[in-house]
């Protein structure tokens, strides 16, 4: 789940109700052969080089677990939303690829551990993200990374969480984290974006 193109949802949205037309925002649906090369390009940059293990947290209908798989990927998808997951689901039929419905912030998957986990637009939703980062690095394998990609929608009632706080709360969890600004890249959205949009890619091991 994440935030539309043109601010944030707020954290407590329908997600079932939306699921319908989610991916009729340019940089949720990839529909647009643009915008789907950009992602999957961001993406490559992101994840491990060789195929691995990748969660996918607030999966959405599974639009970058889609581009992970084509990448050569093993993706477990979570969302919260039942039907955000079966459309994930439908839209990764046949790929390397499994769904789950859950809470991003402790997703169900037992002792498994991963290469990388992506999330996208879920942190500043959750009430402590500094909890959730925790959590997430304890689901890495040695050397695996934590792929953040969030930011701050609008002017007047701000929404968001900023690359500087992100990185604050990673500092402790004793990685190298980078951070990626993605404000200035309109083929990433669609369209020309003013507000903070950046990915943060934190390295253990």
């Amino acid at each position: 789940m994440s935030g539309n193109s043109d601010g944030a949802t707020a954290p407590g949205a329908d997600w079932d109700a939306l699921a319908a037309s989610f991916d009729d925002e340019p940089d949720h649906g990839l529909r647009d052969a643009e915008v789907r090369r950009a992602w999957a390009a961001r993406l490559a940059s992101w994840l491990p080089a060789l195929p691995g293990d990748v969660l996918d947290l607030g999966c959405g209908t599974g639009s970058l677990s889609l581009l992970a798989a084509e990448q050569g990927h093993h993706v477990t998808g979570v969302d919260l939303s039942p039907a955000m997951v079966e459309l994930a689901r439908t839209k990764l039929a046949g790929r390397d690829a499994v769904f789950l419905t859950g809470d991003a912030a402790a997703p169900p998957v037992g002792e498994q551990r991963f290469d990388a986990v992506l999330v996208r637009h879920v942190l500043w939703t959750l009430p402590d993200p500094g909890r959730a980062l925790r959590h997430w690095r304890q689901l890495l394998r040695p050397g695996g990374r934590l792929v953040l990609v969030e930011g701050v929608w609008g002017s007047v009632a701000p929404a968001g969480i900023p690359a500087d706080r992100v990185t604050a709360l990673l500092g402790p969890l004793a990685g190298q984290a980078r951070v990626e600004r993605l404000s200035d890249d309109p083929s990433l959205w669609g369209r020309a974006v003013s507000d903070e949009r950046y990915a943060v890619v934190a390295t253990y091991g």
